[in-house]
């Protein structure tokens, strides 16, 4: 998958962001679009909810493509990049978004094997080799850059602060996120050498779909409790507005950096 130089001359970049038809994903691809970026708006479920985004940041200034695929199943990852390079001859960025909840918020001790491995196959198995397979490409066209013409390139993973923070009703949901923790360090580590930075946003509390089941209680944290000292929901353009000061290169000397976007939920205070 080598990277044609003459598609490819500077900027703007283009992005893959996975589950971008709605929630974070949206909010993140919307952002890029801002800069001007070309964005691959990966979906599984909805066309519609796609090509509204995508419509969008055409309206924002970017370029758009809208590409399906099921994550969690690996024999679909070589299609999915595929189609972005047959667009732009290029792919820079790959933002590892698309996960899912358990579908029912069952007590630790009452887990059912198949959430689990559901949860685990599209938070954490499918982007690890999604990963794997964008980061042989962005090598590869790193090494056929021209002196004093390198692209930014690197990856973005969506963490969570279910990362650290134990809820007892949804085990596999915070596994799966301490695993792209890890996963972050890894091909940072891996990939340093190589141009390529590899980071980690980690959202707290954000207004999506996915919360809006338990709207009333983080309600009662955030505005009666005091749980966040940024009293407010984070929203999906608080992530994307993260996103796109690290694909601006924001961040020039910085790897395998969680960027916490939580209210400053991650603090401790007495």
């Amino acid at each position: 998958m080598a990277q044609p130089p003459e598609r490819c001359a500077g900027p703007p970049a283009v992005a893959l962001v996975t589950g971008a038809g709605r929630g974070i994903g949206r909010g993140i691809a919307l952002a890029l679009a801002e800069t001007g970026a070309r964005i691959a708006v990966h979906y599984q479920a909805s066309a519609e909810a796609a090509q509204a985004v995508a419509n969008e940041i055409s309206r924002r200034g970017g370029e758009a493509i809208c590409v399906r695929a099921d994550v969690a199943d690996l024999a679909s990852h070589p299609q999915l990049v595929e189609s972005v390079l047959a667009r732009w001859g290029c792919l820079d960025w790959l933002v590892n978004n698309a996960g899912i909840a358990p579908p029912q918020r069952a007590d630790l001790l009452e887990a059912d094997p198949a959430s689990y491995d559901r949860v685990m196959a599209v938070n954490l198995r499918g982007p690890y080799f999604l990963t794997q397979r964008v980061a042989r490409h962005l090598v590869t066209a790193a090494a056929a850059d021209p002196p004093g013409r390198e692209r930014r390139r690197g990856i973005v993973n969506i963490g969570s602060i279910s990362a650290y923070t134990a809820s007892v009703n949804r085990g596999e949901y915070c596994v799966s996120k301490a695993g792209v923790a890890m996963m972050t360090r890894l091909f940072a580590a891996r990939l340093a050498a190589h141009g390529v930075a590899v980071f980690e946003v980690r959202p707290g509390i954000i207004a999506t779909d996915m919360t809006a089941g338990v709207q009333e209680k983080y309600d009662r944290l955030i505005h009666d409790q005091g749980l966040l000292p940024v009293a407010r929901w984070g929203t999906p353009d608080d992530v994307g507005q993260a996103v796109r000061a690290i694909v601006e290169g924001r961040f020039p000397y910085s790897t395998g950096t969680v960027l916490d976007v939580d209210g400053g939920f991650h603090l401790r205070r007495l």
